[in-house]
């Protein structure tokens, strides 16, 4: 690889680093896509939903060809009391006309996105690292491999090399993530039969669910997720880093706890665990997010912290900022100007895109997280929603006046007092009002 010189490096397989090496390559760049893993979607892991505008905007009618699981007809929230559940939901068929988003895979995903853009003209290497970036002055111009004379130069360097960067690291943009800027997700696929993911999810043919978990995260902020696929289930939770330092919770015993949950335990009963796996979510938010571009870079996708938690959304980010990334990079390539005024194509295009303006809405949410102590959100709400809920529907010959009055007793009390309740509503307004 000695030498050599292409019009961009691309370093990391996932859905932004893919996006941006099938928008450059399709427009006649040459291109390096660039992994660590043997293959695209081998050191990935996802919660598992794709979004249809997103990449369809890169690949028109890319569900006829992409491995997808299950179209997604019905997104449901679970409050988790200890063994009950306040559920929220919505179904529609409209959610098909056009379809709206699949349950998916990361290992068969990325593969085959990666494998569009080697399609498209890239050159995928993989079971490579890029230990560092090659600079001349104030320029990036390569990057350096774990590979003997691997050298390899380029007009620019897309950093997409997740939450971890090692370049964002190395470019000064990043720092070691603070423990509450981070989630730790961990996942396992478990196996079932197709016959019983229909029938307990009410679904028919290609039909999917997911449904997020709020509650039995032992008092820390975090949620858990479990989605339908053609024959397995999704099941994770991801905790914010700081509050396992606090509680001195392992991830995995977080996992076996909702497993246990009698509501969850009744979808999961008959499944076998086929894969486990564990991932940093970076969650920092809006503030987080660091310079876009310098001379001869961009950065994206999770590396450039382009993650909406509050509505579990990264991979459609990810494919978005990838894109954006490879149209100005086409357009410095046209001007032949990959200075960082050449490049600042890219910054406008995530500016007035929805990237932008979700993260800015959602902005107060990490302060939110931070300052609120989770065990009110993320423990004593849920179970006073949950006891709420019971005693309303419980016929008892308690009048319906004295168990409103219950109600909303134990509410106020879960967040500490009635100030307190109208202080957290006010906040959380805030936090998600931008």
């Amino acid at each position: 690889m000695a030498n050599e010189h292409f019009d961009a490096i691309v370093v990391g397989a996932g859905p932004a680093g893919s996006a941006a090496a099938y928008t450059m390559a399709k427009a006649g760049l040459s291109v390096v896509l660039m992994e660590r893993g043997e293959f695209a979607g081998a050191k990935n892991i996802f919660g598992g939903v794709i979004y249809r505008k997103q990449l369809e905007d890169i690949i028109p009618e890319f569900w006829k060809e992409a491995p997808l699981e299950r179209e997604v007809i019905e997104q449901r929230l679970w409050l988790l009391g200890e063994q009950s559940v306040v559920t929220f939901g919505h179904r529609n068929e409209a959610f098909k006309q056009p379809s709206n988003c699949w349950t998916g895979l990361r290992v068969k995903f990325d593969q085959w996105f990666a494998g569009k853009a080697e399609q498209a003209g890239a050159l995928a290497i993989y079971e490579t690292v890029a230990t560092e970036l090659i600079r001349e002055g104030d320029r990036v111009v390569g990057v350096r491999t774990d590979r003997e004379d691997g050298d390899l130069y380029a007009s620019v360097v897309v950093v997409a090399d997740g939450v971890n960067s090692l370049l964002g690291k190395a470019l000064g943009i990043h720092r070691e993530w603070a423990p509450d800027e981070v989630s730790l997700a961990v996942k396992e696929v478990i196996a079932l039969p197709k016959e019983k993911i229909l029938d307990r999810f009410n679904l028919e043919g290609n039909e999917g669910v997911t449904i997020e978990l709020v509650g039995q995260t032992h008092g820390m902020a975090g949620l858990g997720f479990l989605y339908t696929n053609q024959e397995s289930i999704s099941l994770g939770v991801g905790v914010m880093v700081s509050d396992l330092k606090k509680k001195n919770i392992k991830p995995y015993q977080v996992l076996e706890g909702l497993k246990a949950h009698p509501m969850v335990k009744r979808l999961l009963q008959g499944g076998e665990t086929k894969e486990y796996s564990g991932h940093l979510i970076p969650e920092g938010g809006y503030h987080s997010i660091p310079s876009l571009c310098g001379n001869g870079w961009v950065i994206c996708g999770d590396a450039a912290q382009l993650v909406n938690f509050v509505h579990r959304e990264g991979t459609n980010l990810a494919m978005t900022s990838g894109r954006f990334a490879g149209e100005a990079i086409v357009e410095a390539h046209q001007r032949g100007d990959y200075s960082k005024a050449g490049l600042a194509g890219y910054d406008r295009r995530i500016a007035a895109s929805f990237v932008h303006k979700d993260l800015k809405k959602y902005q107060g949410m990490h302060a939110l997280l931070r300052d609120v102590d989770p065990t009110i959100m993320f423990d004593k709400l849920p179970y006073a929603v949950n006891e709420a809920a019971y005693q309303m529907l419980l016929v008892d010959g308690v009048s319906k006046a004295e168990k409103q009055r219950m109600a909303l007793r134990g509410i106020k009390n879960a967040t500490g007092g009635s100030m307190n309740l109208l202080k957290l509503g006010y906040k959380g307004w805030r936090a998600i009002n931008g």
